[in-house]
C-alpha cells in the first residue's frame, strides 16, 4: 500500500548514505554480497511492507551515522519483501540466513568475510550494532592499523 512512499525514501537515502535498496541493483543479492566480500561489512535488512516501520526506524537511526558507517567500512541493504526477486527470497531462506516466510522483519551483520555474524528481529541502535563490530577481531586489527 505505501511501498512507492518507502521505495522514493529508500533511493533518497541510497543518495546520501551508504545504503541501497536491492531494486535499484540488477545484480542478484548473492552476487551483490559477493563483491562486497573481503571489503565490506554488510548490514541487510529486511521487511514485510506491513511492518516498513521498522524499515524506516532503523534507516532513520543510521542515517544519522554515516561517519560511524564509512570508518567500520558497512554498508546497509534494504530488502522490501514486495520487491524481493524470488530467487533473492529463496536464498535469504537457506543458511546462514534462515529467513522464514512469517518473518515481520529481519536484519543480518556480515563481515568482510562473508559470514553471518549476528541477526536481529527488531532495529539496532546505532551504539549496540557498532559495538558488536568493534568487539570483532578483524575490526580491532583494523583500529590498531588507523
Amino acid at each position: 500500500m505505501h511501498t512507492g512512499w518507502l521505495m522514493g525514501i529508500l533511493v533518497s537515502l541510497t543518495l546520501f548514505g551508504r545504503m541501497e535498496s536491492i531494486a535499484n541493483i540488477t545484480k542478484s543479492l548473492k552476487a551483490v554480497l559477493e563483491e562486497k566480500r573481503d571489503h565490506r561489512r554488510v548490514l541487510v535488512l529486511y521487511g514485510r511492507d506491513d511492518v516498513q516501520h521498522f524499515l524506516l526506524e532503523q534507516q532513520d537511526a543510521l542515517h544519522t551515522e554515516e561517519k560511524q558507517l564509512a570508518e567500520r567500512d558497512l554498508d546497509v541493504i534494504v530488502l522490501v519483501a514486495s520487491t524481493l526477486p524470488e530467487p533473492d527470497r529463496q536464498f535469504l531462506m537457506q543458511d546462514p540466513f534462515k529467513l522464514m516466510p512469517s518473518d515481520g522483519f529481519h536484519g543480518w551483520l556480515i563481515g568482510k568475510d562473508g559470514g553471518v555474524k549476528h541477526t536481529f528481529r527488531k532495529p539496532v541502535e546505532p551504539k549496540e550494532l557498532f559495538r558488536i563490530i568493534d568487539s570483532m577481531p578483524m575490526r580491532q586489527a583494523e583500529a590498531k592499523k588507523h
